[in-house]
């Protein structure tokens, strides 16, 4: 039977200690899975093609055989996004997208992840199950926006009033997605 691993990415300004991918990241190891967590290069001040260099880095450190879930928030959304791009194969067994941004305003702190590849194809073939997380009062996309990645008919959870998904929304210690991580059944989060 092959091992469950974990891929945490991180998006722009990285996740501090206080950031529930950080809790996660420390949980899992508590519990003795195997946890990638890269930091990325000039987090503040990011550029597409060194961070798919680096998450390519990290993909090949990830054995073969492994169950890979990777689990994603905000520009890391649109970082996983364009390395399905590249890619023909699987990746991943399951891939959760935290709060990915508006595809439709470009962060100028992070232009070159921008345009948003949004085709769902890519993203069929490089895992087996896919699923998005919003809140439908993030201040980095609107649930109109949001609707570009309802659009790719991938499973998509809504949270209602929960801010970006971070700390300053009250997302430091987040059970629900470490229950998400292990069990694979989509609860209903909070």
């Amino acid at each position: 039977m092959s091992q469950q691993h974990f891929l945490i990415i991180h998006g722009l300004g990285g996740s501090g200690h206080d950031h529930w991918q950080t809790w996660l990241a420390d949980t899992l190891t508590e519990k003795n899975y195997p946890v990638s967590y890269p930091t990325f290069s000039t987090f503040h001040a990011p550029n597409l093609k060194v961070w798919l260099k680096e998450l390519h880095q990290a993909m090949e450190t990830i054995p073969a055989n492994s169950e890979l879930t990777v689990i994603t928030h905000s520009l890391g959304c649109l970082l996983w996004l364009h390395y399905a791009v590249a890619t023909t194969k699987k990746l991943a067994k399951r891939v959760i997208l935290v709060a990915p941004p508006s595809p439709t305003i470009t962060l100028k702190e992070a232009a070159s992840f921008f345009p948003v590849p949004l085709t769902s194809s890519h993203l069929s073939r490089t895992a087996e199950e896919i699923l998005f997380i919003h809140s439908n009062n993030d201040p980095y996309c609107n649930m109109e926006d949001a609707g570009n990645y309802l659009n790719l008919d991938h499973p998509s959870i809504v949270l209602p009033n929960a801010g970006h998904i971070n700390p300053a929304s009250g997302h430091g210690k987040w059970p629900s997605i470490l229950d998400l991580s292990l069990t694979h059944k989509m609860p209903i989060l909070n």
